[in-house]
């Protein structure tokens, strides 16, 4: 699985943004790796230098095989509890789009006894 990350100038300024949100994003998802060829992580501070309540903000879009992307946005105040969150949600909505694929798988039908 291939990952994507990508932010925004003033999401950068803390040490080891990227590799933190990519691990912890990976190791969330982790049971969905081989079902999944590439994931699109994106984290932006929606309001720049001016400090809110939930500004910072975190994108996930996961492509699974043979499927559409699926993507989730989450906010939160720090840019980690907001990929935290992200990922939890992804994984709700992989669980659901890949368990619905396994459910609809049949059996063979049975022969038919006279």
């Amino acid at each position: 699985m291939q990952v994507q990350f990508n932010s925004d100038s003033s999401v950068m300024g803390t040490e080891n943004v990227a590799e933190r949100i990519e691990a912890a994003v990976r190791h969330k998802l982790a049971r969905f790796e081989e079902r999944l060829t590439r994931l699109e992580i994106h984290v932006r501070d929606e309001n720049g230098a001016k400090h809110g309540a939930d500004d910072k903000a975190c994108t996930i879009e996961a492509r699974p095989r043979g499927g559409r992307p699926i993507g989730v946005t989450e906010h939160a105040d720090k840019v980690d509890d907001a990929a935290r969150k992200a990922a939890t949600t992804l994984a709700q909505r992989l669980e659901r789009h890949f368990g619905k694929g396994d459910r609809h798988g049949h059996d063979p039908r049975p022969e038919k006894v006279l």
